[in-house]
């Protein structure tokens, strides 16, 4: 896969995360340090625990010092059209579901540099895309998505998957990308829309 295309996908993921993490922080009435702090978290968290497993120091951000400008757009965008945005709940997940599938992605594909094993790769693909969020939650003092009865993990499991057997019938890194990215997106927003979720276990009284 070639550099320009990772960096594409590594800095729409960052604003996609940077954007649910301000929303979240406006829903709880934070004020702006505690927004920019919260866009800050949503965005990095996953790729910061993700380099520090494979020893890839220092964290991607330290290296990349323009991630906080991209960080600082989403959040400013936010303030900017928070109200208008506000309205439309789904666009607000579409951001999430966006940032999801992109940064699982990010994460393989840091996995495939380090000659990990595709179990290994799909792993951090996970905790890319999902631990800032569960950072994000665990702030706000709200159960993580990833340990409700959501699909969330499941579908960038299901997306990592996806991308290697797509990768193992000889279709290009880039193509099997997109599709994997997209494949996250949709099943991400179709859970919601049709309420589809993972069994839940009940302990007997």
């Amino acid at each position: 896969m070639s550099l320009s295309f990772v960096d594409f996908i590594d800095v729409l993921g960052t604003y996609s995360f940077a954007v649910s993490g301000a929303f979240a922080a406006i829903e709880k009435k934070l004020d702006l340090f505690g927004i920019l702090i919260l866009a800050f978290i949503t965005s990095i968290g996953g790729g910061t625990i993700r380099d520090l497993l494979i020893g890839n120091t220092p964290v991607t951000w330290l290296q990349h010092p323009s991630i906080a400008w991209v960080i600082a757009a989403g959040a400013a965008s936010t303030l900017l059209f928070g109200r208008r945005l506000k309205q439309i709940q789904s666009l607000l997940t579409a951001f999430d579901a966006i940032g999801l599938g992109l940064f699982t992605i990010i994460g393989i594909q840091k996995g495939i540099l380090y000659h990990l094993s595709p179990g290994v790769c799909i792993a951090l693909g996970t905790i890319t895309g999902c631990f800032g969020g569960v950072i994000r939650d665990v702030v706000l003092n709200k159960v993580p998505l990833i340990f409700q009865k959501e699909i969330y993990a499941s579908a960038s499991i299901l997306g990592g998957i996806t991308y290697f057997l797509l990768v193992k019938i000889s279709v290009p890194e880039i193509i099997a990308a997109a599709i994997s990215i997209l494949l996250i997106f949709a099943t991400r927003m179709l859970s919601i829309r049709y309420k589809w979720h993972l069994p839940v276990w009940h302990q007997p009284k």
